[in-house]
């Protein structure tokens, strides 16, 4: 279908455009601009002529293991206590159009780091249009320093940090991804998870596909080569169509940097500019501030964003009438200073707790917060409650994810190791501790006991979200929903069992009031079980971006990441 094209100069469009967005909330209503194997490749491919010198000229048109050390030493300190939050799987960035793109890459995955901290990559396209890679095991500091990042000259960029499970050999399943086919070379960085992958995968191995990876990111690879659709993101556009499940992705070839999003939208992807016309694309805000980019807009649900030396275009992937944005970004995975699907993540996270003051209040002379997550949620209950905020557990930021403890064991040696209580603010008072989520109940009873050894005469939970009953296949780690406590036992139950004086969590309702016209807007799958996006296999991936590290190989280790 052709591109309609407006003359407009920025995105600050015609809001009297009508395209297939009409399922956006209300303050994002805004037009917006769709359209053999592959193997893995090491850097080094092909090249084309220089971008040059861009402006915006926008184009509008519709387009059909983690490593389980039991009791030994050293010993896994997180094993049980890490393994209580959901894990987002995911960050992505992309640069167009500055000179130091790599290093600013490596600047916002920095401030991405808490989507994802065991792995990072980074692919850049140089002078000579050849895409180079270097990705690695680790934080963002430990894998690049300055002369790897001399090694990535050029103005595009893309890079990602991801969680996954330990061991070195998971390093194939590192992104960003470099691909070569028969058009050129194209690298990937994708947020999400598919949950029709398995079919997908085995449908292109049935054609003579080989695969490189266990992630479901290269299936997106294969897909763009198999196309016959022209021009390039319109090949992105045919591989999408065939995709199930969330996706946030960042595409770099020789000449373009592609941004993409879901039709439900499921996890989120911005974009803004910096100074000297630079494009960016970020999973939050927090990176583009990082990095002195203004925050423009969001990618909506279901766009296809193409950034190129004539400028940047934007098509309608494919529409949905109703997005569906994970509300646990608000609860938990992004950092309080982002503006996520166009709300702050502190004022939602400040709020959360005042209804919990307002629905759930107790008796009490201290509120404290389980840090770092539960922090805002806990000064929001205090200033509605009328009680003085404390800092009652310090959390230490310098353990590693090993320590050596001493042969006779510590009880709850993990906890104790990341979370110290001050004696002086909890002894002999009744102390209300706010936390952002109960996942399986182990930590917050090693919490409680905390609290108590630290001479607290009672202690009050109080949860900042519903309580999490179902696993999440877009793009989290959950455990299975057999895992999940409050899947397992009511409130009063979860009360007994991590022993506190009482328990309340924000209720379902009042998150969905809060949330006014804009809650039929979000996923909420983990509270209620109802998913947007059936699984259309027997089973689904329990982790967003990997099913096994590769250290034992062969189908039955593929088999061990699924869950039925």
């Amino acid at each position: 279908m052709a591109a309609s094209t407006l003359s407009s100069s920025s995105l600050s469009l015609n809001p009297n455009n009508k395209f297939c967005h009409t399922h956006l909330p209300i303050h994002l209503r805004k037009p917006f601009l769709k359209p053999s194997s592959v193997s893995l490749l090491p850097a080094n491919l092909s090249s084309s002529p220089s971008p040059g010198a861009y402006g915006v000229s926008p184009c509008f048109s519709h387009a059909s293991e983690r490593f389980s050390a039991e009791n030994e030493y050293p010993v896994d300190i997180f094993a049980d206590d890490d393994d209580e939050k959901p894990r987002e799987e995911c960050g992505v960035v992309g640069i167009y159009g500055d000179p130091e793109a790599s290093r600013l890459c490596y600047l916002a995955l920095h401030a991405l780091q808490h989507r994802g901290q065991e792995g990072a990559g980074i692919v850049a396209v140089n002078n000579d249009r050849v895409l180079q890679s270097i990705t690695g095991v680790g934080l963002v500091s430990e894998v690049f320093n300055e002369s790897k990042l001399d090694q990535l000259p050029g103005d595009m960029a893309i890079g990602h940090v991801r969680y996954s499970t330990a061991g070195s050999s998971m390093l194939k399943n590192v992104q960003p991804f470099v691909a070569g086919y028969r058009f050129g070379s194209v690298g990937v960085a994708h947020n999400g998870n598919l949950v029709n992958y398995k079919k997908l995968r085995a449908t292109l191995e049935e054609n003579g596909s080989i695969f490189n990876t266990s992630s479901d990111t290269e299936v997106v690879l294969h897909l763009i080569a198999i196309s016959k659709a022209r021009p390039f993101f319109m090949r992105i556009v045919d591989a999408c169509e065939k995709l199930q499940g969330a996706y946030s992705m960042v595409f770099v070839t020789e000449d373009k940097l592609v941004a993409v999003r879901d039709p439900f939208g499921f996890r989120p992807l911005v974009m803004g500019r910096r100074s000297n016309g630079a494009i960016v694309f970020a999973s939050e805000t927090c990176a583009l501030d990082l990095i002195e980019a203004t925050y423009e807009r969001e990618v909506y649900p279901g766009e296809v964003m193409v950034v190129d030396k004539d400028g940047v275009k934007s098509q309608c992937l494919m529409p949905h009438p109703e997005p569906k944005q994970c509300i646990f970004e608000h609860i938990y995975f992004s950092l309080p200073n982002s503006i996520v699907f166009g709300r702050s993540v502190y004022e939602s996270r400040r709020i959360f707790g005042e209804i919990l003051a307002t629905e759930s209040p107790v008796d009490c002379d201290v509120v404290i917060a389980v840090p770092d997550s539960g922090v805002v949620a806990a000064l929001g209950y205090a200033a509605k409650a009328g009680v003085a905020f404390q800092q009652g557990l310090i959390r230490s930021h310098y353990v590693g994810r090993t320590f050596i403890e001493p042969s006779q064991r510590i009880r709850d040696f993990g906890v104790k190791l990341k979370l110290s209580p001050v004696r002086g603010v909890l002894e002999g008072k009744k102390v209300v501790v706010v936390d952002d989520s109960i996942v399986r109940g182990t930590t917050s009873s090693k919490i409680v006991r905390l609290l108590r050894e630290a001479g607290a005469k009672e202690v009050h939970m109080r949860i900042a979200s519903p309580p999490i009953v179902a696993s999440c296949y877009y793009g989290v780690d959950t455990p299975s929903s057999e895992e999940l406590i409050s899947n397992r036992m009511s409130t009063d139950e979860i009360r007994d069992f991590i022993g506190c004086d009482s328990l309340a969590f924000l209720s379902f309702d009042s998150l969905k009031r809060f949330l006014g016209e804009e809650s039929r807007s979000f996923c909420y799958a983990c509270f209620t079980g109802n998913y947007p996006v059936k699984p259309t296999e027997v089973k689904v991936k329990r982790g967003g971006d990997f099913i096994d590290d590769g250290l034992t190989g062969g189908i039955d280790a593929i088999d061990g990441g699924w869950v039925r």
